[in-house]
């Protein structure tokens, strides 16, 4: 998603400063302002764990009749939200710009949370996450999209990383406070921190690529001039990137045409599949309900504490994922990642299986269900949560990877809504056992689909990836390109 809709041309840019470079503090500050507004995702993300098991703590402090049904609706519903803006958002980029864009969010950020702050029903509670997902999940397409064409090549990578840890940041944030204040409380802080974000980021400026699609070249430069410095020599860049982009136009064929070649059709399955895998393994049901597994695994640790101590695992492999994705490879991680999260799902199926038989040997290995929770979580981070996201900026050709990328978000967005939509009936049918076992399965297919269907894409250009996908065989010159990157 991270490059959905940002055109070629940021993959080849070169910084041609002279003498003096360029400096990295006011792209720094620029990223670090748009993913505010990927903290106050993360915030709504997790909103729904500190709620307690079936809504009951939300259910008491607002004094509303909140059954098994109404939290799952509630706690689900932001992912419609979410698919909802996918395709519009990536439309509204391109008229009205990045930064427009993301301010304008804070409207439905701000509507969203004041009907939950002040609700007196369960549709109330609805409504409330169904707009927060609005913004949420325009989040998700916008911020990565912004720091990836303000960004110099040098330091894109560690730039766009930001977003996924400050996602992460916002979740472990909202276990925090949830364990410590009230649901009130909670919810007003999370509403204070998108008009934080607006009041930071409205300084900061527009991107070049942006400017340059509008053919508004001066306001390009003073963009430029802004992350740069003005003692860095932008016409480089400038030129460069003007070029790229008048190229990818005049490369430009049909969408129908691109999209009936072999390898948009392969890239379809592989985006497709990762984002299938990626949520039917759990991972939100688990953040989603982490407070209501560890009440409901009769943990001997505070549930509170457990969940915090899985926020923390999360910042810290994502955190860790960026250091190495480069090196190990996408495939390798992959693989790892997901055989990871089958064996975790595997063996809290085992013990809520022996907790549900009355087992007595659950009382001395009350332990197990964090440490199954916390490798999970840690592998998704390193892995299936962030890798699948990166590949489908590698896998589609420029003039399919605007549609693709926002359909490939779209199917993320609803296999979302039906892991958190019914989890809770599917564990109160079958029982949290075969919940997580039948987890587990899907998982052990993802290996599979990883092993047979997925290309390893570290280290090869673009246009090397898609004459694999279409078939064929890359060149020689990807060994040159490679020594050379």
């Amino acid at each position: 998603m991270t490059e959905s809709h940002m055109g070629i041309s940021q993959q080849t840019l070169v910084s041609r400063g002279g003498e003096t470079s360029a400096r990295k503090l006011p792209q720094y500050i620029a990223g670090m302002a748009a993913t505010l507004g990927a903290l106050a995702a993360g915030m709504v993300l997790a909103w729904s764990s500190p709620a307690g098991k079936n809504g009951v703590n939300l259910a008491k402090e607002y004094n509303i009749k909140i059954d098994e049904d109404d939290f799952s609706w509630i706690g689900s519903i932001f992912n419609l939200g979410a698919a909802t803006i996918c395709v519009p958002i990536g439309i509204l980029t391109d008229i009205i710009g990045r930064k427009k864009s993301m301010l304008v969010l804070v409207v439905p950020f701000t509507i969203g949370w004041a009907l939950i702050l002040w609700s007196n029903s369960v549709g109330m509670f609805e409504a409330g996450r169904y707009i927060l997902g609005i913004s949420g999940g325009a989040f998700c397409v916008t911020a990565p999209m912004y720091t990836a064409e303000i960004a110099e090549s040098s330091i894109r990578g560690s730039l766009g990383s930001y977003f996924q840890l400050m996602l992460c940041i916002g979740i472990l944030l909202t276990y925090v406070l949830g364990s410590v204040v009230s649901m009130f409380t909670l919810s007003l802080i999370a509403a204070i921190v998108p008009l934080v974000f607006f009041v930071v980021f409205f300084f900061m400026p527009e991107t070049p690529t942006y400017y340059l699609k509008k053919g508004d070249v001066d306001a390009a430069r003073e963009s430029y001039r802004w992350l740069r410095g003005p003692d860095y020599n932008i016409e480089g860049e400038l030129t460069a990137q003007r070029e790229a982009l008048a190229e990818a136009d005049r490369n430009q064929t049909s969408f129908l045409t691109a999209m009936r070649s072999k390898a948009a059709i392969r890239g379809l399955i592989i985006a497709f599949g990762l984002m299938f895998f990626q949520q039917l393994s759990g991972v939100n049901a688990i953040i989603f309900y982490s407070g209501s597994i560890f009440e409901a695994a009769g943990s001997t640790m505070d549930s509170n504490i457990s969940t915090i101590v899985v926020g923390v695992m999360q910042v810290i492999a994502v955190f860790v994922s960026t250091l190495v994705v480069d090196k190990l490879g996408r495939r390798l991680l992959l693989l790892v990642s997901v055989a990871a999260m089958a064996v975790s799902a595997l063996v809290l199926g085992v013990y809520f299986n022996l907790k549900k038989n009355d087992n007595p040997v659950t009382e001395d290995i009350g332990w197990l269900p964090l440490l199954a929770v916390c490798v999970f979580i840690i592998l998704f981070s390193l892995g299936f949560g962030p890798i699948p996201w990166m590949m489908i900026g590698e896998i589609f050709a420029p003039q399919v990877k605007g549609i693709a990328g926002s359909s490939a978000c779209l199917f993320n967005w609803l296999m979302a809504f039906v892991v958190t939509r019914f989890y809770s009936p599917v564990d109160a049918a079958l029982g949290s056992d075969w919940t997580f076992w039948i987890f587990a399965i899907i998982c052990a297919v993802g290996v599979a689909f990883v092993l047979l269907v997925v290309p390893e894409t570290k280290g090869k250009s673009l246009e090397e990836i898609q004459v694999e996908l279409g078939g064929g065989r890359p060149s020689v010159a990807r060994s040159n390109y490679s020594d050379k990157v």
